[in-house]
């Protein structure tokens, strides 16, 4: 790593827009980032692991019942939310790209609105945010070990050498890790990139090809809630591990 003051990012991007399709017939009526794990929407759980990690303004991308989405957040005071209306789904590449310009020329969070983690020894986003080095990255993801995930039934996504550069997972093989839907990425990483809607992988794959796509493995819980059977997962182990207690 260089020696370089580490990046801080004060500013971040919650993707929203997604149909939660596979958590049908819940979010026919209630948008996945507003499901509740321990007591509180998705979402929320999200703005505050940013807000605790510095961020102060945040870009919510929002089409499935967006008018819910936006209804919930203007409660919020802290971070600021700016909402970025997609009529059409533009996928996450796509949403990231039409926020660029609110989102600056620094390197930023970038969190699935159905993103839930707890913390290990060390605020997560604190950890990435110590090893970003813009010098050699234009992406850092969060991964998880594949078979200690709760409720995640894959095959992991990304294979990682000893400075967490990465590789993809070879199609016929298991690869031990898992990407958490929690990154940081630099603006430059849009360079080029497709109009329209496309996925986050298009940039993956290509700063993979030029060795800057690197990884940090996550030191905490990470639950996969893309499932009624994850969610499930998530409220049973909040529930019996923090009973009574204020989780990390």
């Amino acid at each position: 790593m260089s020696a370089e003051k580490p990046c801080r990012p004060t500013w971040a991007m919650v993707l929203a827009a997604g149909l939660g399709a596979r958590m049908r017939p819940l979010t026919d009526t209630v948008p996945k980032p507003l499901i509740e794990v321990d007591g509180r929407p998705l979402i929320d759980h999200a703005l505050d692991r940013l807000q605790t990690a510095g961020v102060v303004e945040v870009v919510v991308n929002v089409h499935h019942l967006a008018d819910k989405i936006e209804a919930h957040l203007k409660a919020r005071k802290k971070p600021k939310i700016i909402l970025s209306p997609e009529p059409e789904r533009l996928e996450t590449g796509g949403g990231v790209a039409k926020a660029l310009p609110v989102l600056g020329k620094q390197p930023f969070y970038v969190v699935n609105a159905d993103a839930f983690w707890l913390n290990g020894p060390l605020d997560t986003l604190g950890r990435m945010a110590a090893m970003w080095d813009e010098a050699r990255m234009d992406g850092l993801l969060l991964l998880h070990s594949t078979v200690d995930a709760y409720g995640y039934r894959g095959v992991g996504d990304f294979w990682a050498d000893e400075e967490g550069l990465l590789a993809r997972r070879p199609e016929s093989e298991v690869s031990p890790w898992l990407f958490t839907g929690i990154q940081i990425l630099h603006p430059q990483l849009f360079d080029d990139a497709p109009k329209g809607a496309f996925s986050l992988n298009v940039l993956y794959d290509r700063a993979i090809k030029a060795k800057r796509l690197y990884g940090i493995i996550h030191d905490g819980e990470w639950f996969h809630v893309g499932t009624r059977a994850g969610l499930e997962a998530a409220e049973r182990f909040m529930h019996i591990r923090f009973a009574g207690v204020k989780h990390r």
